[in-house]
């Protein structure tokens, strides 16, 4: 049983098909588990929200905004969660995240790229299944 899960999210197509199985997954026992919705900022990605909102505290408000509608819609299920926001590499600083906390599973949705652009682009939730010292549940 899995009481405490960490899911990666960034607010795209694939993460909302990864929270939608994460929910089910836990269905029956619901009451008794905590999600922790992990979003990694980049360093790209961060630069562009400070310059788009004057200031990191309003940007860091802004991404919290965001992920809203992801935390209500989990709670709306029956689940307690939150959003974490670390800053850095996405595949390191969850990675670190999940190895330094107790998580009992890590939850993570996949876009599904093909082997090229795996190979070139690398991919995240694969270097996740491979250092991560828990149970990785991959999502397509």
């Amino acid at each position: 049983m899995f009481n405490k899960i960490l899911l990666a999210t960034d607010g795209s197509d694939h993460s909302f098909r990864a929270i939608d199985q994460a929910v089910k997954m836990v269905e029956p026992y619901k009451e008794h588990v905590h999600i922790d919705l992990i979003y990694a900022v980049d360093g790209e990605t961060s630069k562009e929200d400070v310059l788009n909102y004057g200031d990191s505290h309003t940007a860091t408000a802004k991404r919290k905004e965001k992920f809203l509608e992801t935390v209500d819609t989990v709670k709306e299920k029956g689940v307690s969660s939150e959003i974490i926001i670390l800053h850095g590499e996405p595949a390191e600083v969850l990675t670190d995240y999940a190895n330094e906390h107790d998580y009992d599973c890590v939850v993570i949705g996949s876009r599904g790229r093909n082997k090229l652009q795996t190979l070139i682009l690398g991919s995240v939730s694969h270097k996740l299944v491979k250092y991560i010292q828990k149970p990785v549940i991959v999502v397509k």
